[in-house]
């Protein structure tokens, strides 16, 4: 069987789905992150979590992600999701269920990368999924650090930034990708011991996730090559 009809056949998908998916999955988070920018305050945005629920949804359909991984998921965040309903219902505001759908949301965040990478790692040759599913993988993973500083400021008795004004997961979410993206305007700094080590790890998280995603469109391209030459 030759290498593309491995990728069209993979998990017993049709042409192009793997495409359409991971355009669905960037849609959920435009969406999403726009919803959580507009959060002024470290509360995270219950509406937010059910589109990163549904984003989760889509990447595991699309992925074909082992059915065990799925399952545990499931029962996780379907409790959290529960708690995000009954809040958006009726308008609660505490601690603990801000803190519990951070909590979810960072675990839904740091499962959907994992499931992209291992069904990536599966496949060969280059192509506009494979791109795709980089990029996906990348502004996942930046979320889910930016939900990571947000759990750090709801458990902490201190802001995560210096200037406590400036404490609020749309700032968080700006920090996290100007890090991840080792741009570092230097506006917001981590006030603490534990969210500077965040921030180192994601930085470094950030360089490694952009050299092997480099190696690995250089594998997916030589694949490619190699597969067209005629046999000798």
């Amino acid at each position: 069987m030759s290498s593309h009809d491995e990728n069209v056949g993979d998990g017993r998908r049709r042409p192009n789905e793997g495409v359409i998916g991971y355009c669905g999955v960037l849609v959920l988070l435009v969406v999403s992150y726009a919803l959580s920018t507009d959060q002024k305050s470290t509360n995270p945005s219950p509406l937010a979590f059910l589109l990163i629920l549904a984003t989760v949804a889509v990447v595991f359909r699309v992925t074909g992600a082992n059915a065990a991984l799925q399952r545990t998921s499931w029962v996780i965040l379907s409790v959290a999701g529960s708690a995000a309903v009954v809040a958006v219902l009726l308008g609660t505001e505490q601690k603990l269920l801000d803190i519990g759908l951070s909590s979810a949301t960072l675990v839904a965040l740091l499962i959907a990368p994992v499931a992209i990478i291992a069904h990536q790692i599966r496949r060969r040759g280059l192509n506009l999924e494979a791109l795709l599913a980089a990029i996906t993988a990348y502004v996942l993973v930046g979320i889910a650090f930016a939900f990571a500083y947000n759990l750090l400021g709801l458990l902490s008795p201190q802001p995560v930034f210096a200037d406590a004004h400036e404490d609020s997961l749309a700032h968080q979410l700006f920090f996290s990708f100007t890090t991840l993206t080792t741009t570092g305007y230097g506006n917001l700094v981590p006030e603490g011991t534990i969210g500077q080590t965040i921030a180192v790890v994601e930085a470094i998280t950030g360089q490694l996730f952009l050299l092997t995603a480099f190696a690995r469109i250089l594998r997916g391209a030589t694949s490619s090559r190699e597969d067209v030459q005629p046999n000798s």
